[in-house]
């Protein structure tokens, strides 16, 4: 049977709202309106260029220091500014800028940035306020699109994660094989819902095609195109080619329609075993006996052949699976199995990233690829909404009469016959309705957004099926709602502290479903759960993706699929869905937000009011696209009401292909580093570099600064700082990135001499090349050429992923895929 699977991902709740461009912005109307191209909105380097009233600003690439609640950052940055027919000049400005990220291309937009201090290192201070007033003017006030990775990246040098939730790790039933194996999950008892003018019932709740015949009291189960039978759910089953009548009859739709592909069965192929589970479980399934593979430079081995994440251990005689995200260790591969927590060898963060199991790192404590996924699940994803549109689509559905339950360890109460999240807090009642919040005081609505959110609601423990709502916020104006979700409302949770801290998928608390029998086919609506879906982290989309051919085509009940109460049918995904999205006309449903999309566009798996889901991957909050001779425009509206444009120039007029290799230090003083690794300050002393700690010296230690010659480049053919002498930078008169790159054909800096002053006297600069400064840079330094790294890979896997269609497992920069 074709196999389905669940793309679970992060950034997803898109909103497609045109909204009016500020005519106010020093941007040219549209002209034409075109289709965005896929690349229209990518970081596409550092530094860039922008030029106003023929004043050129060249703005290399910011570094972080701050990134508050990830929507307010604080950044510093390098810069060269040429006035109309005047002289260039270096400086250093710090920023504050709001922050819009779209996670589908991981990208971050800044937008409403203010300067809130700017340092000329060389600079007579008279004219230092007309400098300043030009930089300001010609900074772009947002827009241009930098890579979440660049951030983060700068952020991982500095910022601690944040607490890990108090999950429940104990090991769900693990089941082994090394034959051809599948793994049936009925959660309870069956539910069994009429097939219309047949004998035949059809078992809603689980993972699988599983009938049963009324008649015979058999039960009939279609594995991977092969039928097997059995008495019981426990039992043996055997294949058979010998149906019931009544499964010739099936009605057309739905899943239906690919189980009468194989009726009547057929004869050839193996029959696997099925190993039964009346919750979620996994199975580690082995194409014959392991094959074990040496990873290089460790005592580590892992298992080829096999789905599975597994390793044995030379230094500890112990086996180590990946579940979900979380690591459970035997002493045999048949088990039993126990939490291993942070307890890994530390052979682990030595994988090396070109390994074929490279994949797991982002679930290794300590190791860089986990404090991504950490980080990046901390990340918020906004939706700006008028009002009025949101409350007329909010709604709840009731199975009866509404039912409370409490909420373990508080006084609220949820309630537990909807697939809705309604929660009980004193007389009133809280709706996180595709997330957003609306309060009423009734169960039954109206229901009108709320302008705060109890505190209470925050302290809902993750023993609750309703956890996953702690991390829906939001902000109200008299109009709008932004409303503000992040990782875990999508079923990723952070476990662990600090160093230990990795991102896991389902809190491993496991929500007994809910049935209700009270019309013609029962209501079976499944919470979410964490094992039995075969999760395995997308480190590029930040998302779980759930699927193994073991699972079966429902991803274990309730996971890449949705019951329909109405027809007593399951509906499932026409196409294979992938980390990318789809190309399909059916839907994929995430268990955890309990919605499910239906789009004839590329879509992911969530959609917010009724909208298909981030199509084309670039609309986000309240935005609109439009394309141009001019470059790509980008409306978006504030929950104030501001309206702004984004613009992405092309021709050559953002991104300057030349070195990024100018940084601010905190002292307000331009440095670059040499291939050497040594850092020089810009000297208004004489006008040139100068080795950090040498202030006002021409001279490196053991050898001698020398000037460019005419022929020679700034960053050229060689990477930044590779046998620098002296860098020569354009005399007034030429171009900075403009027709050639940046420094072709200069021949001597063009920078105030000796007779100039350093900074202003009430932004004195500090005291250059301090070991303080230096190894700060050098963290900056390492944290650029990370993070252009992991830009360019992701950049990469997604133009491939494109040209395969978008919708396929792969994997990419060390990251397997499963199929």
């Amino acid at each position: 049977m074709k196999k389905a699977f669940l793309i679970i991902v992060l950034c997803v709740n898109s909103i497609f709202f045109s909204c009016k461009k500020d005519k106010k912005q020093d941007q040219s109307p549209p002209e034409t309106a075109q289709s965005a191209s896929s690349d229209s909105l990518t970081d596409d380097g550092w530094p860039r260029e922008t030029a106003n009233n023929g004043t050129k600003l060249v703005y290399y690439q910011p570094q972080v220091d701050d990134w508050k609640n990830y929507k307010e950052i604080t950044a510093r940055l390098a810069f060269s500014l040429t006035p109309k027919d005047g002289t260039q000049v270096l400086g250093v400005a710090s920023l504050k800028a709001e922050t819009l990220v779209d996670k589908d291309n991981r990208n971050v937009f800044l937008k409403n940035i203010q300067v809130t201090d700017v340092r000329f290192p060389a600079l007579d201070e008279k004219k230092v306020p007309e400098m300043e007033k030009l930089f300001k003017e010609a900074l772009p006030k947002g827009g241009d699109p930098i890579s979440v990775d660049r951030i983060l990246a700068d952020l991982n040098q500095t910022k601690n994660p944040a607490k890990g939730i108090a999950g429940k790790n104990d090991p769900p039933a693990i089941f082994y094989s090394t034959n051809p194996a599948v793994l049936l999950i009925v959660q309870g008892e069956p539910v069994l819902v009429p097939v219309e003018k047949t004998d035949i019932q059809y078992v809603v709740n689980t993972n699988w095609d599983l009938f049963f015949d009324k008649t015979t009291k058999d039960y009939y189960l279609l594995a991977d195109n092969i039928w097997v039978t059995s008495k019981t759910l426990d039992g043996k089953w055997v294949k058979t080619t010998k149906l019931p009548s009544s499964l010739s009859n099936l009605p057309s739709g739905e899943n239906f329609d690919d189980v009468k592909k194989v009726i009547p069965p057929p004869s050839g192929g193996t029959a696997p075993q099925v190993f039964y589970s009346n919750k979620p479980a996994e199975l580690i399934a082995i194409n014959g006996n392991p094959k074990f593979i040496k990873i290089k430079g460790t005592k580590l081995l892992y298992i080829d052949n096999t789905e599975n994440d597994i390793f044995a251990s030379e230094g500890d005689g112990q086996y180590y699976v990946l579940l979900s995200g979380r690591w459970f260790k035997s002493s045999a591969l048949t088990g039993p199995w126990t939490y291993s927590g942070n307890n890994l060898p530390a052979d682990f963060a030595k994988i090396p990233k070109d390994s074929p199991r490279a994949n797991v790192l982002a679930s290794v404590p300590g190791t860089q690829e986990a404090r991504d996924a950490v980080m990046l699940a901390q990340v918020p994803t906004t939706a700006i909404i008028n009002k009025a549109d949101a409350e007329a689509k909010a709604k709840v559905t009731y199975d009866g009469t509404p039912q409370f339950k409490p909420i373990e360890g508080t006084k609220m109460q949820y309630a537990s016959n909807t697939q809705d999240k309604v929660i009980k807090v004193g007389d009133l009642y809280y709706l996180c309705f595709q997330a957003v919040w609306f309060m009423s005081t009734s169960p039954n609505g109206p229901w009108k957004t709320a302008d705060s959110v109890p505190k209470e609601i925050y302290t809902i423990p993750a023993s609750s099926p309703v956890y996953n709502v702690t991390y829906v916020t939001q902000t109200t104006t008299d109009t709008t709602v932004s409303s503000s979700t992040t990782a875990g409302y999508f079923g990723a949770f952070i476990i662990g502290a600090t160093v230990g801290a990795i991102l896991t998928y389902g809190t491993g608390f496991y929500y007994p479903p809910y049935v209700y029998y009270g019309g013609l086919y029962p209501i079976y609506r499944p919470w979410p759960y964490t094992y039995g879906g075969g999760a395995v982290y997308n480190p590029w989309t930040g998302g779980w993706a759930a699927g193994r051919s073991v699972y079966g085509p429902y991803g274990a009940a309730g996971t890449s699929a949705w019951y329909n109460p109405a027809t007593g049918r399951y509906g499932r995904s026409a196409s294979v869905q992938g980390w990318y999205g789809g190309r399909t006309a059916a839907s994929s449903y995430n268990p955890w937000t309990g919605n499910y999309a239906r789009t004839n566009q590329g879509h992911n798996a969530y959609a917010q009011w009724g909208h298909s889901a981030a199509t084309n991957g670039r609309q986000w909050v309240q935005s609109g696209h439009v394309t141009t001779r001019r470059g790509t425009a980008v409306g978006y509206q504030t929950s104030g009401g501001k309206e702004g444009v984004i613009t992405h120039r092309r021709g050559g007029g953002t991104t300057i292909h030349t070195n990024n290799n100018l940084y601010a230090g905190h002292d307000g003083h331009v440095y670059k580093k040499d291939a050497a690794g040594n850092w020089s300050h810009y000297n208004n002393g004489n006008g040139g570099w100068t080795q950090a700690g040498k202030l006002g010296s021409t001279k490196k230690s053991g050898s001698a600064i020398e000037r460019n010659k005419p022929n020679q480049t700034l960053g050229g053919a060689t990477r930044a700082g590779e046998g620098i002498k002296r860098d020569n930078l354009p005399k007034p008169d030429q171009n900075l990135g403009g027709a050639t790159r940046l420094g072709d054909g200069i021949e001597r800096d063009n920078f105030p001499k000796a007779n100039k002053t350093l900074g202003q006297r009430d932004k004195p600069l500090g005291e250059a090349g301090r070991s303080d400064i230096t190894n700060d840079l050098d963290r900056s330094a390492f944290s650029r050429d990370r993070g252009e790294s992991q830009t360019r890979d992701f950049q990469n896997i997604q133009r491939e992923g494109n040209r395969l269609g978008g919708g396929n497992f792969r994997g990419g920069g060390g990251f397997r895929g499963r199929r």
